[in-house]
């Protein structure tokens, strides 16, 4: 079985909506479980693969006290009070967007109010495209990464001031 096979295959799993899909043949055991690590096992070899299906994530908050150094001297440069601000961390490793697609209007901008479970950023990771939604309601002060450039897990990527 190709990989393009194996994909074709994962990709009508996830349309279908099964939870669960396992098969057999002589030179491959293919086992494929929503919410899990997916693990393709070859006699001779192991190849492990994505999750079927990633639900939006939500982006981690934490107070000013505890962000990175980084996050203050970007704050400082932009005169920003931090005493009151929190800041919106990726969850993950990825590469951050700001717009679902090339031709769309971007999420979030500097000035507008987000609400708790708005999608303000996305991180692709592998291949998969993962909402990444606010924790907390707020104003967007600064947005901390440019668009189409790598994040890591933790990394500041929005100042908020909370309402």
């Amino acid at each position: 079985m190709k990989a393009t096979d194996i994909q074709s295959l994962i990709d009508f799993i996830s349309k279908a909506g099964l939870d669960e899909v396992s098969i057999e043949t002589e030179n491959l055991k293919l086992s494929v479980k929503r919410y899990s690590q997916i693990t393709n096992v070859a006699p001779a070899n192991i190849i492990n693969s994505t999750p079927v299906y990633i639900p939006p994530v939500q982006a981690q908050v934490s107070a000013p006290a505890q962000t990175q150094a980084e996050t203050k001297e970007v704050a400082k440069e932009a005169k920003l009070d931090t005493s009151n601000l929190l800041t919106i961390k990726s969850p993950m490793i990825g590469t951050f967007y700001r717009t679902p697609t090339p031709d769309s209007p971007v999420f979030v901008n500097v000035g507008d109010d987000v609400k708790s479970g708005q999608v303000v950023c996305i991180i692709e990771a592998m291949k998969l495209f993962n909402e990444i939604e606010s924790e907390v309601a707020g104003k967007i002060v600064k947005v901390l990464v440019e668009n189409a450039t790598p994040v890591e897990y933790d990394q500041p990527l929005f100042l908020v001031e909370p309402k």
